[in-house]
């Protein structure tokens, strides 16, 4: 079986074993993190409750939020304040540019999953394609400085209705597909009402310099925080419980210079999943890739802890992942997918100082996702890991996988030790794989002598 192995990795890869230094750039990292800007906020301040609004958690208090938001307009901005009490609100939270919503510890607020109040329709996307549909339960588009606070709850009820959406969604996903590839206006692709595509829960569209710290969110109808085109962005200190269909908790696409720090995930789906938008649409936004995203101190618990793609069309660079572990059970730890449909390209991706529980595969980079697409085959290159720690992979520690038109290329392993393993290590269709320092299954020793 070694024998096999050895000769696989001769055929596949070319492959070095290597002891050199694997610095992490952390010049880089706070370069990116220096150039973030969090919001100004203005003086004024409003609380809802003095609008009406009571958090008895059955009156609609949609009605305050809206005044609340549109007195913050009229001043300029302002902080909007949410005491302890449960608000229903029957629809959308739309934010005007410098508002801070502060959401008192104690509050919740709570949306109603009646599809039509997200009418009328928004522009947004939806996986990776530009469309129009239910409004997010907070929405912001072209928006600057703005803040979402405070040790309170945002819940989107998405475990009722919207979640029975998920068996029904499949001949809209396709057709938001077919409209990307070929090449529909945009102002043609309506879902919404009679359609069965869910909203996000929180959605932040072509804006700048943002802050969501501290906030707990639930029960999404579908990805909990989407960083849509948007960039100077911090996310902080806010912690998950949110199970259902596609609960990713932070989806940054098309977003630039991006902070993520001690969140504590617990959710239904990926816990941070990088995207650039899908396929054709995605390859002509080539100019704005998701880059300079820096990923530190947070606790991954859900089905994969940070991934890269599969939408990626416009590609991904610049990622900086650093001092995780995982709090519980992940499919996967850390996960590049793409296919021959995306095109784009991935490169410059660290990973240090990762330490991971049970998980089923550790480290994946695959250019064949789901064994689907031709024509536009991915570019993966240029992607460090060091000092990763796993106690058990219940399948295979470190698989990659390029395209055999276009290998990945350039990744480098240091200082990985995976204590328990039913498979080692898959390596197919790359070049310059280097490796340092890898223990998988128990530590060898001296060898004992001939007896």
């Amino acid at each position: 079986m070694k024998k096999l192995l050895f000769l696989f990795l001769i055929l596949f890869v070319n492959l070095s074993i290597v002891a050199q230094d694997n610095s992490f750039p952390t010049d880089e990292v706070d370069e990116i993190v220096t150039r973030i800007q969090l919001p100004q906020i203005p003086s004024f301040e409003i609380n809802i409750a003095s609008l009406g609004a009571t958090g008895d958690s059955t009156a609609n208090c949609k009605p305050a939020f809206d005044e609340a938001m549109a007195l913050c307009k009229k001043n300029n901005g302002g902080m909007i304040i949410v005491p302890k009490g449960t608000y229903k609100l029957n629809g959308p939270i739309h934010f005007v540019s410098n508002v801070r919503l502060e959401i008192n510890e104690g509050a919740t607020i709570r949306f109603s999953d009646k599809p039509k109040d997200y009418l009328p329709l928004v522009l947004t996307s939806w996986e990776g394609t530009m469309l129009y549909n239910y409004s997010p339960l907070i929405y912001a588009h072209d928006c600057h400085d703005i803040a979402i606070t405070g040790k309170g709850t945002i819940d989107g009820e998405g475990g009722r209705l919207w979640d029975s959406y998920k068996e029904k969604e499949d001949g809209d996903k396709m057709l938001s597909r077919d409209m990307n590839h070929q090449g529909v206006p945009i102002a043609d692709r309506k879902f919404g009402e009679g359609h069965y595509l869910r909203p996000h829960l929180i959605q932040f569209f072509n804006c700048k310099n943002i802050l969501v710290e501290n906030i707990r969110i639930e029960d999404s109808p579908f990805w909990c925080l989407h960083l849509l085109k948007s960039q100077s962005i911090t996310i902080r200190g806010v912690n998950y419980k949110s199970l259902n269909h596609n609960n990713d908790g932070i989806d940054p696409e098309y977003a630039k210079d991006v902070l993520i720090e001690n969140i504590t995930f617990d959710n239904g789906d990926d816990n941070i999943a990088i995207k650039a938008g899908r396929d054709h649409e995605g390859r002509k936004n080539n100019a704005t890739p998701s880059e300079n995203i820096v990923i530190r101190n947070c606790s991954f618990k859900g089905l994969h802890g940070v991934v890269v793609g599969s939408e990626m069309s416009a590609g991904i660079r610049n990622i900086y992942i650093d001092s995780c572990q995982t709090g519980g059970y992940l499919k996967r730890g850390i996960y590049f997918k793409t296919n021959a449909d995306r095109g784009g390209f991935i490169n410059n991706v660290y990973v240090r100082n990762l330490d991971m529980d049970e998980v089923e595969d550790c480290l994946y980079i695959t250019a064949n996702f789901l064994g689907e697409g031709s024509g536009y085959p991915s570019e993966i290159l240029d992607i460090w890991y060091s000092n990763i720690k796993c106690r058990k992979a219940t399948k295979t520690a470190i698989v990659i996988q390029g395209y055999p038109e276009k290998k990945v290329r350039n990744i480098h392993l240091h200082d990985i030790e995976v204590q328990s393993a039913k498979n080692g290590m898959t390596v197919v269709d790359a070049e310059n794989v280097e490796i340092g320092d890898i223990i998988i299954g128990e530590r060898a020793t001296v060898p004992s002598a001939l007896k």
